[in-house]
């Protein structure tokens, strides 16, 4: 909330409004963020004391075991993340992806050379307060230097990305299963058969419901996970004055150290069990982005920390009185009394953990598809006013059937719980070295300082992944496959994108040729409006001179659209269009740049074509003026090309006049009297595409035509004319239908990766024209093969 917008209310009430806000972020943070973290002690103790440390079941193992517990969740969570990690925000957002952005922003890490410097003057480019520094460390300019490093540094973020999707496969699985086999307690005779077969079904219902939005269901869960939280926390209290009151002994770190010498080898390959209480950590940095700082910290020490600790404190209290041959589970420690109304909350409280993990899975997806780095997919927003609640189809039924799978292959959340160590350790690990990068590039903190961090956070957490990596062949490979395979479609992908973007670059359209063609470019310009949609950001594509080599004639007006991802969370609407002119005035040539975010949705914009024209107009208009003084506060310039940003608020052009006309299908009069000068086929298969189109049946049709009023400088009267008569005419998109293939003599590696895999993945994702929203009916394809 801003303070300051306020000047007219007494600071009390400004006051009183942040914190009721704040509070309210917090509150509702507790059901999104922390799901999987609130519902870790259902299977903390039972795998930490599942392999040989349950031949060690004494009051001082069951002490040490708490302490490790104690100071892990004390330094990660609390000490790590919450001081420190979540203060690594990327203008709000939070997460892997987020971090490398950030890097990429601020050094020239990135893979894909389409930066510009007008992305620099983006408002929400650098995090407030802060620009790209003119200091530049040794480090920073090694990296620069060396592609090879950066593209280490993608595959290492990549690597991340992947394991938290197997996060997603493990979370689900485990929170679900550990939730359902407390019915082993009351009733004896079920066994880990019919176990399974329940988790199978509630699985398949969660994923089954996934279509609908969370929005449906979300204000549920805040209420569940805080009914849970203060639900084991009382009945940590009461199992604490129960069975042993002197538990609270085990804060000391001393504790620790009797541990390890009383069980050896077997308390550090124990280690995973109690790593198993800080998963879900990570999900307060990835999930930043729908709340504040300020609120995750708040919810984490006022709640969540102090009602985690007295429940493993009081398990620990339970365990230091309670021996057992089995491993003990949670449900071991609750009153018979109580048993069925906490086994209904914590099943609940588990399938909003695992509700929770598969959103965030939905929005990695989504920041890895803007920025390139997976196949096309499609996203469906299920909610208007929430922005962020996505459902991604193919995702969610590849999920379903990996959780089914793990489920059933293991059939025990022991193998379980040691898999999705494992996986938790890596994205922690990874955290850190990005953390450390920031801190060196970003915050500017002496080398020495990060370092220290690095070396701090990254001893402990290296401590754990040796004890997981023992558990390999107990069940940790299974999200190595699943993440390594990922990772390989990701970077294929990304990288047969980028020969296909280099290729463009190396074979642009010289300028002294189009110039050599004169204003009529060689060719016959029919009316209209010709969009040719290009990954280039200067020049002109080789597709155009490959179609108009073919086909002699082109449209009187044409605009080279290029729709990127920027390495930010967020473009606003005022900065999205960059324009600019190729050639000269009478050539009628002009460039678009649509920006968006790397979580920016790219809507189908009914109005983007008179959006589009209202900016080349505003374009045309300030470039008659004094461009060189940018005076007016309405544009910016950058240093390429003549290009300006053009704020979608300030499209109002005074010399242009707006016509909108209803009309429905049934209406012929209405459709005849605003054909233009299009043929009579196009017209006719536009009427059957909205016929077929559900949603169209009445639409505006908008006609543009110029003031007589104003005076206008003959050039500029002249231009807009022809701009405004192509576009009453209609606007036609011109999209390469590439097929990319290896060159010749390249290598087998090369050749396999680029004629195969990513042959393979372009063939079955989304068309880009669909991705796009680009209308089919007034679609023209050119094929075209690139040699990378």
């Amino acid at each position: 909330m801003d303070l300051e917008s306020g000047a007219d209310t007494p600071d009390g009430q400004q006051w009183k409004g942040y914190y009721k806000n704040l509070l309210l972020l917090a509150y509702q943070s507790v059901g999104v963020v922390y799901g999987d973290l609130a519902t870790s002690p259902l299977y903390v103790y039972k795998s930490t004391f599942s392999g040989q440390l349950r031949h060690y079941q004494s009051e001082e193992v069951a002490l040490g075991a708490f302490s490790l517990v104690f100071w892990t969740f004390t330094l990660i969570p609390l000490l790590k993340y919450v001081l420190i990690v979540l203060a690594a925000d990327d203008n709000g957002e939070g997460g892997t992806f987020a971090l490398y952005s950030l890097l990429c922003r601020h050094a020239k890490l990135s893979l894909l050379p389409h930066q510009q410097a007008a992305d620099d003057e983006i408002s929400m480019y650098y995090s407030t307060g802060r620009t790209r520094s003119s200091i530049s460390s040794p480090l920073k300019q090694f990296l620069e230097k060396h592609k090879k490093l950066q593209t280490c540094l993608l595959l290492i973020v990549l690597f991340g990305v992947c394991m938290v999707l197997g996060d997603g496969i493990l979370t689900t699985s485990l929170s679900v299963m550990s939730s359902v086999s407390g019915l082993q307690v009351p009733l004896d005779g079920l066994r880990n058969r019919e176990v399974v077969i329940i988790s199978c079904g509630i699985l398949v219902g969660l994923f089954a419901l996934q279509y609908r939005g969370t929005h449906k269901i979300s204000f549920l869960f805040a209420p569940i996970v805080l009914i849970w939280l203060l639900c084991i926390a009382v009945l940590g209290v009461y199992n604490t004055i129960f069975w042993n009151r002197q538990i609270y002994r085990a804060l000391s770190p001393h504790y620790i150290i009797r541990f390890f010498i009383l069980t050896g080898k077997d308390g550090w390959i124990a280690l995973g069990g109690v790593l198993l209480s800080i998963t879900g950590t990570e999900a307060m940095f990835a999930d930043l982005g729908h709340f504040t700082a300020a609120s995750i910290r708040l919810a984490f020490i006022s709640l969540i920390y102090p009602c985690l600790l007295l429940q493993y404190m009081g398990q620990a209290a339970f365990l230091s009185k309670n021996r057992s041959d089995d491993p003990p589970t949670f449900y071991d420690s609750i009153p018979e009394p109580v048993f069925w109304p906490v086994f209904v909350i914590s099943t609940l409280a588990a399938i909003v953990g695992a509700q929770s993990v598969i959103t965030a899975t939905f929005s990695i997806v989504n920041q890895c598809l803007a920025l390139g780095c997976f196949p096309r997919v499609k996203v469906v927003h299920t909610s208007r006013w929430i922005y962020g609640q996505i459902y991604i189809p193919e995702i969610n039924w590849i999920l379903m059937v990996l959780c089914l799978a793990v489920t059933i292959g293991f059939h025990d959340t022991t193998l379980i719980g040691n898999a999705y160590c494992i996986a938790c350790m890596i994205v922690m690990f990874i955290t850190v070295g990005l953390m450390t990068l920031v801190m060196i590039f970003i915050w500017h903190i002496n080398l020495v300082y990060a370092l220290s961090f690095l070396f701090f956070f990254g001893s402990i957490e290296a401590t754990y992944l040796s004890s997981t990596l023992v558990k390999v062949p107990q069940g940790a490979w299974v999200p190595l496959i699943p993440s390594f395979i990922f990772m390989l479609i990701m970077y294929v992908w990304h990288y047969g994108t980028r020969r296909k973007y280099l290729y463009d670059l190396q074979n642009k359209v010289s300028m002294k040729w189009i110039l050599s063609l004169g204003p009529s470019l060689g060719i016959v310009r029919i009316p209209g409006i010709g969009l040719i949609y290009t990954e280039l950001v200067t020049g002109v594509p080789a597709i155009f001179s490959h179609f108009v080599t073919n086909v002699p004639a082109f449209h009187q007006v044409l605009v080279f659209v290029c729709v990127k991802s920027l390495p930010s969370p967020h473009v606003s609407e005022d900065e999205r269009y960059l324009i600019g002119r190729i050639g000269p005035r009478n050539y009628h040539m002009y460039r678009c740049i649509v920006r968006y975010g790397y979580k920016d949705f790219i809507r189908d914009e009914e109005n983007f074509e008179d959006q589009l024209v209202l900016s080349i107009a505003k374009f045309i208009e300030m470039e008659a003026q004094d461009m060189g003084s940018a005076s007016s506060g309405s544009y910016t310039l950058s240093n390429e090309g003549r290009m300006a940003v053009i704020r979608t608020a300030d499209l109002s052009v005074n010399t242009i006049l707006r016509e909108e006309e209803d009309y429905s299908l049934g209406d012929e009069d209405s459709i005849r009297s605003i054909r233009s000068s299009r043929s009579e086929i196009v017209h006719r298969r536009q009427l059957v595409h909205e016929h077929e189109s559900p949603g169209i049946s009445h639409q505006r049709r908008v006609r543009f035509e110029l003031s007589p009023t104003n005076f206008i400088d003959p050039q500029v009267r002249d231009e807009l004319n022809v701009l405004i008569a192509a576009r009453n005419v209609g606007v036609t998109y011109i999209m390469g239908h590439s097929c990319v293939k290896a060159r010749k003599h390249s290598s087998f590696v090369k050749k396999f990766v680029i004629d195969i895999a990513y042959a393979f993945l372009r063939k079955n994702c989304r068309g880009p024209a669909v991705a796009l929203h680009i209308p089919h009916v007034s679609l023209v394809e050119v094929g075209m093969i690139y040699y990378v």
